[in-house]
Formats: structure tokens, sequence, C-alpha cells
């Protein structure tokens, strides 16, 4: 009985150490230029602007399948495992990655990027707010000024290509 307490203690303690640190860039935290990220090989050639993503997704309202390129306005720091994009209007929205795949951390602010993948419409509840907020190196009270959750644009990348910074 003692034993099978144990395994279980340490195998939940495994789980939540590794839900904030994991990382999918095949052991290598050095950022490269042109290397592709995520299960799908970004096709470049198809890639609209991000103005033209947003204007077409804003009209149609449904999901939508794009391939876009835009600088990254902030990289989660724990992991790499999302980015956030800023508009023109100076809003922001995340890009999540499927199945959890990953960029570098040390991916700098301003990298410029092609994200393929879906944009969609999500209600973000509070308790993943602060979770971001944490991730992306906020204050206990900028995270604690988070009380009402948001509903905003998503996308899902399932492949990223750095290209610049």
């Amino acid at each position: 009985m003692m034993k099978k307490f144990f395994f279980a203690l340490i195998t939940g303690l495994a789980l939540l150490s590794s839900c904030g640190n994991e990382n999918k860039t095949d052991g290598a935290d050095s950022v490269e230029l042109g290397k592709s990220y995520g299960p799908v090989k970004v096709d470049t050639s198809k890639s609209v602007t991000l103005d033209e993503m947003l204007s077409s997704f804003e009209v149609q309202k449904d999901e939508m399948e794009f391939t876009f390129k835009a600088p990254m306005l902030e990289v989660c720091s724990k992991a790499g495992c999302w980015v956030n994009i800023e508009k023109k209007n100076g809003e922001t929205f995340m890009v999540r990655f499927k199945d959890h795949f990953t960029i570098p951390t040390k991916t700098e602010v301003g990298t410029e990027a092609y994200f393929h993948g879906r944009a969609y419409w999500d209600t973000v509840s509070v308790e993943l707010l602060r979770h971001f907020a944490e991730d992306a190196g906020k204050s206990k009270e900028e995270i604690e000024k988070i009380t009402e959750p948001k509903f905003e644009m998503g996308f899902e990348a399932d492949g990223i290509a750095l290209v610049k910074k």
C-alpha cells in the first residue's frame, strides 16, 4: 500500500513539474532562423499578411485555416509554448501550439515567423488567463487583477518557421 502511495505521489509531482517546463525542441534551445517547428512544415508561398488574415477572419466569424507572417510580441518564457502577436490597433492575440510543441525559449521578442494553423473565437477562463500571465512573468499584483474571462480570437498553430530578427 505504501509503495502505491509513493508511486502515485512521485508520478503526480513529475506531471506537475513537467507542465511548465516541457520543451519539445529536440533538446536544443538555441534559435535557428529558417527552422520549422511543429508537426506541419510551413509552406511560406501560401502566406498572407497579418492584416489580410485578420480581415478575412473577422468577416467570416467561423474557424479558418491560414498561413501568415508576423513578428512575435511576446514568447512564453517557461517553455516556448505560446506567443503573442500584436494587431495594428495595439491589441494582441495568442498563438498556441497544437499538441504542445514548442519553440526555443530564447526566441527573442520581435523575431518574425510564418505561422500555419487555424484562427477561431474562444472564451478564455480567468484561470487560464492567470496561467498565461504567470508564464509571461507578470507580477502577482498584475495576475490578481485578472478577474473576468475574455472572448477573443485565438490561433492554434501546427507549424511555425522562424525567419528573421
